[in-house]
């Protein structure tokens, strides 16, 4: 039997020729995922070879299931022209499960091994506990911030999010907002309304720098420390202070600031990373190119969450729900799973490419790229009127020829045949195929 089309190697699905104890690891894997089918019996090209000792392993199995991994997994014996193959049946399983003492998940068609901080907070998770939900010991009241409480409490109130006394206390507020227990701060009180938060969490500190050609050219860099409420003003401020171009148009003649970048993009981008971050990780890091910026921040995308469904409205999975639900109270973010739309909306609504949603290094990336014919790149080039009208040409036609050029631009054929060339040479368009009348420019 060839594998069949509707079932091929995924997160839920995986074929093995013969069964080994090593592939515990793989039920595992599925218990602590979202569950899945491992069939024995069947090779990694979906062909059935069989399977002599079936009887055997549909006694033994079950045992083994049960006494190491303490699971239950349904074993049945499925036939297919003759030849025997197991299908194992694992369900998902809300506490961890183990493989003597090793934690295995279920990401894409592969197995990984879950260690270190991956660990810890696949453990929390499962035991129905978040990273932001646990009491900071080493952290009193002392420790906060008021100035940033009330900033907090002025903008929730502006954003009609929360119904609070105007002189409620730092203590009962806490408590309203879950940000307490049995008389201790949670860790997400720490992170957003800290005075020294990097105190108890190094890493909180945001990284950003402007680089030339590659990674290794670093032209200037910042570093931006302090609470959620202050990284959040902070990174807009010194992107718009220090690196942001923002070029200026004139329009009549009034003066028009235009963002480098979609407002609202970049806005999303900057939440998402300070909301969903694994903050015992690496610090969060933002990079400008000449011709993009992104966003990478420590820890992947929930369980559950594929990157294609970053493209469409999903279900809100954050990794730390009492910072979520504050910046929610706060009116920074809403609680329906569309941060990532309005990055793909504002960088369409803009001309923009399609914005980079991925997982990477073992955090997430996101980053949005400029035009590379828009005005503000084209002026970097230092391409006169009649050059970048032909651009603007392109963009409406599939090929401009010399001719084509010589009449938008009302020019002669000596001028239009250099400006071309140079057009060429910088890689703006592509150097035609054929020669004389047939030649025709594309963009490169």
């Amino acid at each position: 039997m060839k594998k069949k089309k509707n079932m091929p190697e995924s997160q839920n699905i995986e074929y093995k020729s013969t069964w080994r104890d090593d592939y515990l690891k793989w039920i595992c894997g599925f218990a602590n995922s979202t569950g899945g089918k491992l069939f024995i019996g069947i090779d990694d090209t979906g062909n059935v070879v069989g399977l002599e000792n079936h009887d055997k392993l549909l006694e033994q199995l079950p045992n083994k299931f049960r006494d190491v991994l303490g699971v239950y997994a349904e074993v049945n014996l499925k036939d297919e022209n003759g030849k025997a193959f197991l299908e194992i049946s694992v369900l998902r399983y809300d506490v961890p499960i183990s493989v003597r003492g090793k934690y295995y998940v279920r990401t894409g068609s592969t197995l990984q091994e879950l260690s270190g901080l991956a660990l810890n907070e696949f453990i929390l998770r499962r035991t129905g506990k978040t990273w932001d939900d646990i009491p900071e010991q080493r952290a009193s009241l002392e420790d906060l911030d008021k100035a940033t409480v009330q900033q907090f409490l002025k903008d929730a109130k502006k954003a009609k999010r929360i119904n609070v006394e105007d002189d409620i206390s730092v203590p009962e507020l806490l408590e309203k907002l879950r940000l307490s227990e049995n008389g201790r701060i949670k860790r997400a009180a720490v992170l957003f309304f800290g005075k020294d938060p990097g105190k108890f969490y190094p890493s909180l500190a945001v990284k950003i720098g402007k680089f030339g050609a590659s990674d290794a050219d670093l032209k200037f860099h910042e570093v931006i420390e302090g609470n959620l409420i202050q990284l959040k003003e902070g990174i807009i401020e010194n992107l718009n202070t220090k690196f942001f171009i923002r070029p200026i148009e004139f329009q009549g003649m009034q003066r028009v600031e235009k963002d480098e970048y979609p407002v609202a993009a970049v806005r999303e981008m900057i939440l998402n990373a300070l909301v969903h971050r694994n903050y015992m990780g690496a610090s969060t890091q933002i990079r400008l190119y000449d011709t993009n910026f992104s966003i990478w921040n420590d820890g992947g995308l929930p369980e559950g969450i594929t990157e294609e469904d970053l493209k469409k409205t999903h279900p809100s999975k954050p990794r730390n729900p009492l910072l979520a639900d504050l910046c929610f109270k706060g009116g920074y973010i809403d609680a329906w799973g569309r941060g990532t739309l309005k990055i793909i909306e504002a960088c369409k609504e803009n001309g923009l490419p399609e914005p980079v949603l991925k997982e990477e290094h073992g955090g997430f990336l996101s980053k949005i790229s400029q035009d590379r014919f828009s005005e503000v790149q084209l002026k970097k080039l230092k391409l006169n009127e009649r050059q970048i009208k032909a651009i603007e040409y392109l963009k409406e036609n599939t090929s401009i020829s010399n001719s084509d050029y010589q009449e938008i631009n009302d020019i002669g054929k000596t001028t239009a045949t250099e400006e071309l060339a140079l057009l060429v040479e910088l890689g703006v368009f592509n150097a035609p195929t054929a020669k004389g009348r047939g030649a025709k420019y594309t963009l490169g």
